[in-house]
């Protein structure tokens, strides 16, 4: 009887409490979670800010053009009957 009472005393304080803290731990988890997607903007903005009417190119085009004569030598034939 008595582990019953305990448990039913856990229950009810542990509702009342969760239902007393839980908006102040909600709070606190959006705000964390907003600072951390201001700070992951804030670097992006920093990392790829460009001078208004300025062009960056990241990556130099690749000059060996693949023509048509790599597949392979062309071999000429004739029609034999």
């Amino acid at each position: 009887m008595k582990t019953i009472f305990f448990i039913l005393l856990f229950y009810y304080a542990f509702k009342i409490l969760a239902r007393l803290f839980a908006p102040f731990l909600i709070k606190k988890a959006a705000e964390t979670i907003k600072k951390k997607a201001e700070q992951q903007y804030e670097g992006h903005q920093k990392k790829n800010r460009v001078p208004e009417g300025e062009t960056i190119i990241d990556k130099k085009p690749n000059n060996k053009q693949q023509s048509k004569d790599s597949v392979g030598d062309y071999v000429d034939f004739e029609e034999v009957d």
